[in-house]
């Protein structure tokens, strides 16, 4: 994609978060359209929200089950942008017509006391740079649409990568535990919505290991001279399937010992 374009792609995407209305497949608009250009779409989205006001808080991490990996036809997770008008509070209520087409995550969430970089970054590294973790929802959602109306194609890699990795918003649990005090591939949830169970996984699903979720995340923003700072957050992926969330629906992750994460939406 020529720069021109990358601007093209990502005033798209800032539109339609503006207006709620989704925008055109980008891998049709821009057929030959790269991961790299889609990265930088990405970093051209969040600057233009950055422009408006956004501060970036951290960072997310996604498609990091093989079972989404595959659905994609992908080998790799992919990454995306907090900002702080993306965090909400458990027990938070979401607000109708806030997200176009929302769905609920469960995630266990890494906050850092110093910052990591270089793409030699190890898990013991990982480790020392952690201030605490704790259990998250992340909100996801899609300002492409997921499927062309005209072909049926759907959505693929470089869609969800230039949008922000189909991020929109991260809300954190009450609970704070050091890193070490809990074998995190054991950590799981009871992922209810309105009462029903409909999700459970285990923190073994991230790569076999959330920590290794942040090594990929630091080796990845090294191939392009970035790295994370002290007193970011960062979304280590998803143990669960993505669940629509729709209005009048209220969530509650449990992860028993480890916490627990709830949100309503109006």
């Amino acid at each position: 994609m020529t720069p021109d374009q990358i601007t093209a792609a990502a005033d798209m995407l800032f539109q339609a978060e503006a207006t709620g209305q989704q925008c055109d497949l980008l891998s049709l608009a821009f057929p030959d359209i790269t991961l790299d250009d889609a990265y930088a779409v990405q970093a051209a989205f969040v600057a233009r929200k950055r422009a408006a006001g956004g501060r970036i808080i951290g960072w997310k991490i996604g498609l990091t089950s093989r079972a989404m990996q595959q659905a994609l036809n992908i080998t790799t997770p992919d990454s995306g942008v907090l900002l702080d008008d993306m965090l909400f509070e458990s027990g938070d209520t979401v607000t109708k017509r806030r997200f176009i087409q929302p769905r609920i995550e469960a995630e266990i969430a890494f906050a850092l006391k110093t910052g990591l970089s270089g793409a030699d970054v190890t898990r013991e590294a990982v480790i020392a740079a952690t201030d605490y973790v704790g259990p998250s929802h992340e909100i996801l959602d899609t300002r492409v649409l997921r499927a062309d109306p005209a072909t049926g194609k759907a959505r693929v890699i470089y869609d969800t990568v230039a949008d922000n990795a189909a991020n929109a918003g991260i809300v954190l649990g009450d609970a704070r535990h050091p890193v070490d005090a809990h074998d995190l591939r054991w950590v799981g949830a009871v992922v209810k919505r309105d009462g029903v169970v409909e999700e459970t996984g285990l923190g073994a699903g991230v790569l076999d290991d959330p920590v290794m979720g942040i090594v990929w995340l630091v080796q990845r923003l090294a191939a392009y001279g970035m790295g994370l700072s002290a007193g970011e957050i960062v979304l280590s992926g998803s143990f669960i399937r993505p669940i629509e969330a729709a209005p009048g629906n209220a969530f509650d992750a449990d992860f028993g010992s480890f916490g627990r994460v709830t949100l309503n939406f109006a």
